[in-house]
């Protein structure tokens, strides 16, 4: 492994300074390897990877799991010795009960959604996660009209929808980037001065939206509510967590919400999300610097979904994507609308790989494809006869690309029972061999069924 090495300062005087006076120059020296807490798992294509189940994998050993950017449009399913919890907004690391879990300040929170999780959940058999839970104070509020905001932006687009989940996520994100949001600071404090902020808020909107319900004093009345009983989670979460950092001995899980290619700057725009969902969010949503983040697990389904309107390459509409959603059971967990699903593209996962720098891949659901005859994987884009070497900023170009493909024979084998890579038949085992090499990063975990124990290690 390469020697860490770190800037000093020396001064130099005489002949190396200018006008005779002392000159400051970088000289490095080496010094001990830095311990880095902070493991991130994000998603590598279009959401829908499977993170949820990769992050309950990793909870086992972490002291405290967050969420840094997003709202309650994610959709994480883990499924625990044959039960099944459906997570939204809270971290799903929260199913170890010995994690404490981080709403952190990039984070959109709508409360009533995450009450009704939390109640959710306990009543299928989670328990004690309110005296685990901890929210920023930062975190901007999802309301209820940010929600019909999101419904009627979408109705105005027609046939250009972008397929939001009309939770109200781009419309809060879009208050905070005006200025104009509420936080959870703001509801903890004078609620006089909230309630003046809440009326400015909705009157502003309803100039622009005069369609736009809003019950002024009932949501009041709601809020004064909630907010006694969220007012025991809240924290500033900047210091709590560093002093979890500074123990020296705490493991930090962050899980990413939606995935690289809906990230707002890095996603096909403007079919994207409202947050960066990227590995740069997770140092701005919680507040804490890069140097201390290890690991960066990129989570690759085996084949490729998408959600909603837009360009996909490697889209089967024929009887093989409806083969891959029927086995996968492609159905979104917030939405419960049905996934549009296609081959692996690999262009698309070098480009997330190129912002994210993942330090190791967890492939999931590799027993969705024990089928299929033969299976393809996407290598080479080609436009109007010319080979693309990037993946599109347009998703106009997306819809215009031509795919070369790599065709593997498939394995026709049960993989569902496999706990060991020399166990996979040889041809699975050259399929995930074909994503290694093309990212040269090292395939750590490879799902092959629902349970937190379908997965094989790879030492």
């Amino acid at each position: 492994m390469a020697r860490n090495v770190r800037t000093s300062i020396r001064k130099v005087t005489g002949l190396d300074s200018m006008n005779g006076g002392e000159t400051v120059v970088p000289s490095k020296v080496p010094h001990t390897e830095e311990r880095r807490p902070v493991t991130v798992v994000l998603g590598t294509q279009w959401g829908d990877e499977g993170k949820g189940k990769v992050v309950d994998m990793l909870a086992t050993k972490a002291d405290v799991c967050c969420r840094c950017q997003g709202g309650n449009n994610a959709g994480h399913s883990v499924h625990v010795d044959g039960a099944e919890y459906a997570f939204h907004l809270l971290p799903s690391g929260i199913v170890n009960p010995d994690c404490v879990a981080v709403i952190g300040n990039g984070v959109v929170v709508h409360l009533p959604q995450m009450f009704h999780e939390l109640e959710t959940n306990e009543k299928n058999g989670l328990c004690d996660m309110k005296d685990r839970l901890v929210i920023s104070d930062r975190c901007h509020i999802v309301f209820d009209f940010h929600q019909q905001m999101d419904g009627l932006q979408e109705s105005g687009r027609g046939q250009k929808s972008i397929g939001t989940t009309k939770k109200g996520i781009g419309p809060a994100y879009s208050s905070k980037a005006t200025r104009n949001g509420l936080r959870i600071c703001d509801l903890m404090g004078d609620f006089a001065h909230f309630s003046e902020k809440f009326r400015n808020l909705v009157d502003q909107y309803r100039t622009i939206f005069p369609d736009l319900e809003v019950d002024v004093a009932a949501e009041l009345a709601k809020y004064k509510e909630l907010r006694e009983r969220v007012r025991p989670l809240v924290r500033e979460t900047v210091s709590y967590l560093h002093k979890f950092l500074e123990a020296g001995d705490k493991m930090i899980l962050v899980e990413g919400a939606q995935s690289t290619i809906l990230d707002i700057d890095f996603g096909l725009y403007p079919y994207v999300t409202s947050s960066n969902c990227s590995i740069g969010g997770v140092c701005t949503g919680l507040g804490i610097p890069p140097h201390v983040i290890g690991d960066v697990v990129g989570v690759v389904k085996a084949y490729l979904t998408r959600v909603g309107a837009g360009g996909f390459p490697t889209e089967l509409d024929d009887e093989m994507g409806k083969l891959l959603l029927d086995r996968g059971h492609e159905y979104g967990v917030t939405t419960g609308r049905p996934r549009r699903c296609g081959w692996l593209d690999l262009i698309m996962l070098s480009y997330s790989n190129m912002i994210n720098g993942f330090t190791g891949l967890a492939v999931t659901k590799l027993d969705i494809l024990d089928v299929f005859d033969e299976v393809k994987v996407g290598v080479a884009y080609h436009l109007d006869g010319e080979k693309v070497e990037t993946f599109p900023a347009s998703d106009d170009d997306l819809k215009r690309l031509e795919v070369e493909y790599l065709t593997l024979p498939g394995w026709k084998t049960n993989t569902e029972d496999v706990r060991k890579w020399e166990d996979l038949p040889k041809n699975a085992q050259r399929y995930i061999e074909v994503i290694r090499d093309k990212l040269k990063v090292p395939v750590r975990w490879i799902g092959v069924g629902k349970d937190r124990n379908s997965m094989i290690e790879i030492p």
